[in-house]
């Protein structure tokens, strides 16, 4: 499986808008790309315009369509203008624990 951590940081002031936009990214990638399985966003204790976020796929092919999804469009013209700045880590999962329910 294809793995993505991102870190990043929102312009000050722009949060609401960075998590409206970023929420809307996530929805629509779980719930419109078979290829897309998880996608997380989480907060910088002590920080609030710094972000984690944590996406996996199925493969790299996956992500290369997510890339290409009319939402992520929609979602990079938010990032335009809110995000400072970003860094992109890409990896493989290798292994996991959940206790999540289906």
């Amino acid at each position: 499986m294809f793995s993505l951590v991102v870190r990043m940081e929102v312009r000050p002031g722009r949060r609401a808008e960075f998590l409206a936009g970023i929420a809307a990214n996530a929805e629509a990638s779980v719930r419109d790309e078979p290829g897309c399985l998880r996608f997380d966003v989480c907060s910088v204790a002590g920080d609030e315009n710094r972000f984690l976020l944590y996406e996996l796929y199925v493969d790299e092919a996956a992500f290369a369509a997510h890339k290409g999804a009319p939402h992520f469009a929609q979602w990079r013209t938010v990032a335009a203008e809110v995000v400072a700045n970003q860094v992109n880590t890409t990896g493989s999962l290798l292994v996991t624990h959940t206790t999540e329910e289906s």
